[in-house]
């Protein structure tokens, strides 16, 4: 056989198979009908970041009628994550019942307070990831990276030192070769106060935490952690395109209960990829928060949780919170 037949032969295969695939995620999900409502169960408190993005998601499923299903959002707070997740992974084989994907759904059973790890549930879909941005106070002398690896140090702060503005200055510390101390704070308003009074040199927040001082003029951007720069911030480089090879973002999305029916999970996928799809999803919740779609379902968000899992087990076994 010719290398170019052979070459033909494996194109058309491959061909085959992403369509078989496809044809099957197709007929699973057409194969379940819902006939009752969908609650999502949220495991931080209304108004936060994970409420925000479900009660958007939810609202725009709704009004775009992609499923004669209603959706009612549960907030189980307690326990860092703990308390919903472990309502949410009792509920085996419950074809109605989200829980959203937070930083606490990996770092809690890792600190040994959950009674369930991620492996506990069916991945369902990723819907967004919230890149970080590295802001310094207005009156620093800091303008760029470069300045830090100069410098040879910094101190940044975190909302809990289990988060992943902490794994990002870790990463830095490691690919810059600098010293990077992370200090705690009890939330992100202590983490600003302590930046504009010159206590820390640097600070990561999501878009919509930081852009309003940005705006005001009282913190200054330096870098993004997302692989491109962002569309609302074109002017700001990424750490990558820095130099250093640190791209993090905090992904956003949902899981099901373990052993969920694969029809149902199939379905609310494809529910959910049409959300993303929308421009009501593009003008309500990605240009409106300035984050980065990103769909993900099945076998990809399986591997990514992995991943993420295995990011934080090396951050907190770094800092000695876990062995």
């Amino acid at each position: 056989m010719s290398t170019l037949h052979s070459r033909r032969l494996g194109a058309y295969l491959l061909g085959a198979c992403a369509l078989a695939s496809t044809l099957f995620t197709a007929n699973l999900a057409h194969a379940f009908e819902p006939d009752r409502d969908v609650t999502v169960v949220v495991t931080s408190s209304a108004g936060g970041g994970s409420d925000t993005i479900t009660r958007i998601l939810t609202d725009t499923i709704t009004k775009l009628k992609l499923t004669p299903s209603n959706f009612v959002v549960e907030n189980r707070t307690g326990g860092s994550g703990a308390v919903g997740y472990s309502y949410t992974a009792k509920r085996k084989d419950d074809a109605y019942l989200w829980a959203n994907i937070g930083v606490s759904f990996f770092t809690t059973p890792l600190l040994g307070e959950s009674p369930v790890t991620y492996r506990d549930f069916t991945p369902l879909a990723a819907v967004s990831e919230d890149p970080y941005i590295m802001v310094v106070s207005k009156d620093s002398k800091i303008k760029s990276l470069a300045d830090i690896k100069a410098a040879g140090k910094m101190v940044s702060g975190t909302t809990g030192i289990v988060a992943d503005p902490a794994l990002l200055a870790q990463r830095l510390e490691t690919t810059m070769g600098i010293e990077a101390d992370v200090v705690p704070f009890g939330g992100d308003g202590e983490v600003v106060a302590a930046l504009l009074g010159g206590h820390i040199d640097v600070q990561f927040g999501n878009p919509s935490e930081v852009l309003p001082l940005i705006k005001s003029g009282d913190v200054r951007p330096i870098a993004v952690s997302a692989a491109e720069r962002l569309p609302a911030f074109p002017d700001i480089p990424t750490i990558k395109e820095s130099g250093y090879d640190v791209v993090l973002t905090q992904l956003r999305g949902f899981v099901m209960p373990m052993n969920a029916p694969e029809e149902a999970v199939a379905y609310w996928a494809e529910v959910i990829k049409k959300a993303l799809e929308s421009e009501q999803w593009k003008t309500q919740y990605l240009d409106r928060f300035n984050v980065v779609p990103k769909y993900m379902a099945g076998a990809e968000l399986a591997a990514e949780m992995d991943k993420r899992n295995a990011d934080y087990t090396a951050l907190m076994t770094s800092l000695g919170l876990i062995k």
